[in-house]
């Protein structure tokens, strides 16, 4: 629908305001699914999804079905986009702070044990240390860690049980 000179923002507004009522739900169950369930990102990506109606106003079709099919088209194509965003820049892993593990005291044993680790973790690839260190030192379950990452669980169980084989053969190497 293309706006008049003289049809003002208000208007446009109560256009935008029905275009919402009508078919933010289906929209909102679209993003749900595209996003594996993750709320509050289909609600940014919904929230998203308005504005650019909101800017392209006079492009969305005035028929209710035509609306919502380019309503859920803009939806999609967020998602994919924010997809290949992801893709093209490596996961971010947060830095754990190694110079202190954790431990009972801080005895001469404790500070040599550190230190082989540390030397240990050093000596593995970037994905492992990585992985251990989502893993074991953040806290993070396996499942929370695939979903950063965009892997399967399985992969990252077993890449995980391969970055300790090999932290476990660099540590009696040391």
């Amino acid at each position: 629908m293309l706006l008049a000179p003289d049809e003002t923002t208000a208007t446009a507004a109560e256009r935008m305001t029905a275009l919402h009522a009508d078919h933010a739900r289906a929209v909102l169950g679209l993003l749900l699914v595209l996003t594996h369930g993750q709320r509050q990102t289909a609600e940014d990506l919904l929230q998203e999804t308005m504005l650019r109606a909101w800017r392209h106003l006079d492009a969305v079709p005035d028929e209710p079905g035509a609306a919502r099919r380019w309503l859920l088209t803009v939806a999609r194509r967020l998602v994919i986009d924010g997809v290949r965003l992801r893709l093209r820049r490596p996961a971010e892993v947060h830095l754990v702070d190694m110079t202190w593990i954790p431990g009972g005291d801080d005895t001469t044993g404790t500070a040599l044990a550190s230190h082989a680790v540390r030397q240990a973790l050093g000596r593995l690839s970037p994905a492992q240390r990585s992985l251990l260190c989502e893993v074991y030192l953040v806290g993070r379950s396996p499942k929370e860690v695939a979903g950063r990452l965009g892997m399967p669980v399985g992969t990252v169980k077993s890449r995980t049980h391969y970055a300790l084989c090999a932290l476990r053969t660099s540590l009696k190497a040391a």
